[in-house]
């Protein structure tokens, strides 16, 4: 079902502002709120853990390395 709200000017300029590109729907925008605020999963959390422990081991390659190695 598709529906109309209405919002007030300083809540569309807000959502203006948000936008990434010129052709981004509101829709896209709201979601994209919407998402930020949502509870991580378990295994998200669990691959943050591992990717900390990553770093503080030493286990990471910068950029330059990365692209050094792919010859870039």
């Amino acid at each position: 079902m598709v529906t109309t709200i209405q919002v007030s000017n300083e809540l569309m300029n807000t959502l203006k502002s948000k936008k990434m590109y010129d052709k981004e729907s509101y829709e896209k925008i709201i979601w994209d709120l919407i998402e930020d605020t949502m509870e991580l999963s378990e295994e998200t959390k669990r691959d943050i853990e591992q990717a900390k422990k990553d770093v503080k081991a030493g286990r990471v390659y910068t950029h330059e390395q990365v692209k050094k190695e792919l010859g870039l």
